[in-house]
């Protein structure tokens, strides 16, 4: 039986459950001007996945690569959701 491609979807479930708090509380904190950081981060972690034989390894290094950069966009929607009053504004940060 091989369980290669049940673990990393399951992996990858929890990778995306993991990712949509930290876009809360990233914009929560730093807005949406600190971006680069999850472009950085989704270079690393995909360049890494290129050059790992284990495919259960690789494959966990590019789904958490490709989700830094889905959270890219996540970051400015939450911006947006916020401004509508859906997710509270941190009166502390100035935009």
């Amino acid at each position: 039986m091989n369980l290669t491609g049940l673990i990393i979807a399951i992996i990858s479930f929890l990778c995306i459950g993991l990712f949509h708090p930290i876009v809360i509380k990233f914009e929560y904190y730093f807005g949406c001007g600190k971006w680069p950081v999850f472009a950085v981060l989704g270079v690393l972690f995909t360049v890494a996945s290129l050059f790992l034989d284990n495919a259960i390894l690789s494959s966990v290094l590019g789904v958490i690569g490709c989700s830094c950069f889905w959270t890219i966009k996540e970051l400015f929607e939450q911006r947006q959701r916020v401004r509508k009053g859906w997710f509270p504004k941190n009166p502390k940060r100035k935009d």
